[in-house]
């Protein structure tokens, strides 16, 4: 079973939203399409880290949001659950409610690489969500500084890569900062509390299936060769 964003409960909290073209929505149809289909498990998938209709025991839960992991709680619920996080601080916050997996952000690199442009034409950009500015240690003096930077946020995502792909410089973190590399973008990081640990780290989701599907051998294992009590069976003549 797949609870991914397609969910029409998701969909719903999503055309409610004020940014819809987030990280979470993109990232769980990556994950659909090139990493579920390459990992083999008897689990049952949550791709968007949401308590929706259908979640139960025994899920393989991608967790998004680094900036407040805490709201997790709902976690409690379900038995053996297997978390995937970017985030060692998220890990942390949510251990209480499962086994968890640091499994570093990833992006499709073949579906980015068709919109690299053979000239730049522009100079600097920043790319990503409105919240990055408002919550990052950078953002607001970038926001508010007269440097001559073009802002694409809260853009379709074709339209936002073919603009991306224009300039010589970025400012991005997480995803976006993957994206930029392929486009052949220099990276200006946006240091943020709330990014993954290797926020600029490029990963193509075929290689982060890869390591997902060790961590999860590694789980597996774990849990049946842990040592057994022995008990005394006497013999029955």
């Amino acid at each position: 079973m797949i609870i991914s964003h397609e969910h029409p409960e998701y969909q719903k909290l999503r055309n409610k939203a004020k940014f819809q073209n987030h990280g979470c929505w993109f990232y769980s149809n990556e994950i659909v399409d090139n990493i579920i289909s390459s990992v083999k498990t008897w689990r049952s998938w949550n791709t968007v880290g949401r308590d929706l209709p259908g979640m139960g025991d025994h899920f393989i839960v991608f967790l998004h949001d680094n900036s407040t992991p805490w709201n997790y709680g709902w976690l409690k619920k379900y038995k053996d659950l297997v978390l995937v996080c970017s985030s060692k601080y998220t890990m942390d916050s949510v251990k209480f409610s499962g086994r968890t997996i640091l499994l570093p952000m990833s992006i499709d690199t073949e579906y980015v690489k068709q919109f690299r442009v053979p000239k730049k034409t522009k100079d600097t950009c920043f790319y990503g969500n409105p919240w990055v500015l408002e919550n990052s240690e950078g953002g607001e003096l970038l926001k508010d500084a007269d440097l001559g930077i073009e802002f694409i946020t809260n853009v379709p995502r074709e339209e936002a890569l073919k603009e991306v792909a224009k300039f010589k410089k970025c400012y991005a973190i997480d995803r976006c900062a993957q994206e930029c590399q392929v486009l052949g973008c220099e990276l200006l990081p946006l240091y943020t509390r709330y990014s993954c640990d290797n926020f600029s780290r490029m990963l193509d989701n075929r290689d982060a299936a890869n390591i997902l599907q060790e961590e999860l051998d590694k789980l597996e294992k774990e849990e049946y060769t842990q040592e057994v009590p022995a008990f005394n069976i006497k013999e029955v003549k």
